[in-house]
């Protein structure tokens, strides 16, 4: 037994959530299991230990899952659940948008580099709600610069409106300010607010809105898979993030 593998408890949550009772070869809750240790310990897939089920087995179902969006369904499902827990709305009324650059290995896929962050590889932009759980990620190389990566993530968030009918607020920083202020608000109907530092402020603060984007990142960070970028394609590494934030989600269940 591992530290990452499902509790009882949080299996009958993904059990339930997946309404899957299909018999296997190996089971469905060991093969997460076997991911969710790929996540959280960054190793590649062929040095999973003899004790879980074959990398192949574990491989082919994290990929037909990420293809049939069952990732997607569960973050979704997740979060649902813990906004109602605390009291919230199933659907958000604000969100959080931020970017992170990080490198990429040799393994291949898009790439840039960032000269602002002084990266090459790729940069994730993430869209949360006001309790930092995941609404829209989309990762692309790095030197695309904020405001068309933003375009990319909120287009992403707007093709699941349905989900999010009271959404009306993306707080966001600086870098994101400007004429994109009023495209936001054009094409989406969302009002763009930006959170900037004080003028003439030197030490560090947390912003209002803005640290709790930035408390998400150090979620995903806390998962060796995300140390840096090691996916050969962007879908990949989009569905590392959503696993990330399943993983971290049930264990506030």
């Amino acid at each position: 037994m591992y530290p990452t593998d499902l509790t009882n408890s949080q299996w009958q949550v993904i059990q339930e959530l997946l309404a899957d009772q299909r018999k296997r070869k190996y089971e469905l809750r060991n093969v997460l299991n076997a991911i969710f240790y790929v996540v959280k310990g960054g190793i590649p897939w062929r040095l999973m230990p003899n004790d879980l089920p074959p990398w192949r087995i574990v491989f082919y179902y994290y990929t037909k899952f990420r293809r049939l969006g069952i990732w997607q369904e569960l973050n979704d499902a997740l979060r649902e659940k813990i906004r109602q827990k605390v009291g919230r709305k199933l659907s958000p009324s604000a969100g959080i948008l931020d970017s992170q650059s990080v490198k990429t290995t040799g393994v291949g896929g898009q790439r840039g580099f960032d000269a602002a962050k002084w990266v090459k590889g790729r940069k994730r932009h993430i869209i949360v709600d006001t309790l930092g759980l995941l609404l829209a990620v989309v990762v692309h190389r790095a030197d695309i610069d904020e405001r068309r990566g933003a375009g990319f993530v909120l287009a992403r968030l707007f093709s699941h409106k349905a989900m999010f009918p009271r959404l009306a607020v993306i707080f966001a920083d600086g870098g994101y300010g400007g004429d994109f202020e009023t495209i936001v608000k054009k094409t989406y109907q969302w009002l763009l607010l930006i959170v900037r530092k004080p003028f003439g402020l030197k030490t560090f603060i947390p912003l209002p809105k803005r640290w709790i984007v930035e408390r998400t990142f150090a979620w995903l960070n806390q998962h060796r898979r995300l140390s840096v970028d090691y996916e050969r394609s962007v879908k990949s590494s989009e569905a590392m993030i959503q696993l990330a934030m399943i993983r971290t989600m049930l264990k506030r269940i």
